[in-house]
């Protein structure tokens, strides 16, 4: 098969691109720059240069491919609002190529929010229109309806923590907050739970999904269901050589102040229906054994 994938440069992408070309497939990547072309072509797969703030550029490559996976997101939170509908643009231009086809379009989601604090989300509650708090997860609902015109849409919705060997997003971005301020820190008692997924496990479902998932299906990039923030802080704490205590008020400073709006969320999710439904077996490290490894606290 022959997959177009967006994103296919950045921390999962790259992983996805990796996992479907062991597993003989194609892959066409998306490249917004030189670099990114460069380390598309390195995996050995094929390059189309363009950008998602060119959605309408993006039918074509969806056209020629055998289906599609769409990773790429713009993460600045400053402009969450531009960067849904850019978002919502670039599914309407690939989901419009695919319509008739039964090609599969395989998309991230999160599992942040899909339940309240305290409650474990599960696979098989579906997200409401009318109570949803944040605008992408209605795009979730904007493409996981298009089952109706003949697409084979999969969310997956990913754990706020995809964490590994290489790892320059959220969890490394807490590491530096911390070392910067001198203190592991967490929130309140630290009871405050996060999911988590090793990002290899969670490429392999991608591929999965793209594979064989049912149309409409929503599966959860979930290894563990919860790790609590206290742990974390000790883990890193252990690694740093820095007090662990709660953070107090003004001790969280930029460029880092955007992380405060995570560190106090708590948040459980399984993955047992999609393991159960996909064959799938998360069997990399956990968070916890990545921390103790030092891939987030060395240099």
């Amino acid at each position: 098969m022959k997959y177009f994938v967006t994103g296919a440069s950045g921390w999962i992408g790259s992983a996805v691109t990796a996992e479907l070309i062991a597993n003989g497939h194609q892959v066409v990547g998306l490249a917004r720059n030189d670099e990114s072309a460069a380390k598309i072509r390195a995996a050995g797969a094929e390059v189309f240069r363009g950008s998602i703030d060119a959605p309408e550029e993006l039918r074509a490559p969806a056209d020629a491919s055998d289906g599609v996976i769409h990773l790429a997101f713009n993460h600045d939170f400053s402009a969450h609002e531009t960067a849904v509908a850019t978002d919502r643009a670039v599914m309407t231009s690939i989901l419009d190529a695919l319509a008739g086809s039964d090609r599969p379009f395989v998309f991230a989601s999160g599992v942040l929010g899909r339940a309240p604090a305290g409650v474990v989300a599960t696979e098989d509650v579906p997200l409401d229109p009318a109570t949803v708090a944040s605008p992408r997860a209605l795009s979730e609902i904007f493409a996981l309806a298009s089952v109706e015109r003949g697409v084979r849409p999969v969310a997956v919705a990913f754990a706020p923590t995809v964490h590994g060997e290489g790892d320059h997003g959220f969890l490394a971005s807490y590491v530096a907050m911390d070392r910067a301020a001198g203190v592991s820190g967490f929130v309140g008692d630290g009871s405050n739970t996060w999911p988590a997924v090793n990002r290899a496990d969670a490429a392999a479902l991608v591929a999965l999904a793209a594979e064989k998932a049912p149309a409409g299906s929503v599966l959860h990039a979930v290894g563990e269901e919860g790790v609590k923030h206290r742990d974390i802080a000790d883990a890193i704490g252990r690694q740093l050589h820095l007090p662990v205590r709660a953070f107090e008020p003004g001790e969280v400073t930029p460029p880092f102040q955007w992380l405060e709006r995570f560190l106090g969320v708590s948040s459980l999710a399984s993955s047992r229906i999609t393991q159960e439904l996909m064959g799938w077996t998360p069997t990399r490290p956990t968070l916890l054994e990545d921390l103790d490894a030092g891939f987030y606290t060395r240099g």
